[in-house]
């Protein structure tokens, strides 16, 4: 799965909902998360771009509606990769018990989150 879908951009932004994400803004080259930070959030890009880096090495590139830094959250490790923002970016974070909530309350995100982890395993499988 590419993108989040819009009803959880939705469920992320509304005003007056508990799922509601923590939305922060950066600059070209902010530091999203580094290798070896606690993993205790999700990213949604909201948009701009950002840059996944193992050292020096572009991993991949993030686009406006994508879902990243899921590892972490679920397996409680640190970090494995640097995210750096390239451009002006929006972004919302997903906290560990708001991820929860919308697991329980939205069976379709589950779902999400499994296509995201299988499309990425199924690409460094491939190269």
């Amino acid at each position: 799965m590419k993108n989040v879908t819009s009803w959880l951009l939705q469920e992320l932004l509304a005003e007056n909902n508990r799922h509601r994400a923590t939305i922060r803004q950066l600059a070209p080259g902010d530091v999203v998360f580094r290798v070896g930070d606690v993993g205790d959030y999700i990213v949604v890009l909201l948009s701009g771009s950002i840059e996944i880096r193992k050292g020096s090495r572009v991993i991949s590139v993030v686009e406006p509606g994508s879902m990243f830094g899921e590892m972490g959250l679920i397996d409680h490790q640190p970090r494995v990769a640097d995210a750096y923002a390239v451009t002006h970016c929006r972004i919302a974070e997903i906290r560990e018990g708001q991820f929860m909530s919308l697991l329980e309350a939205t069976p379709h995100f589950s779902l999400a989150v499994m296509r995201l982890l299988t499309d990425r395993l199924r690409r460094q499988i491939d190269t």
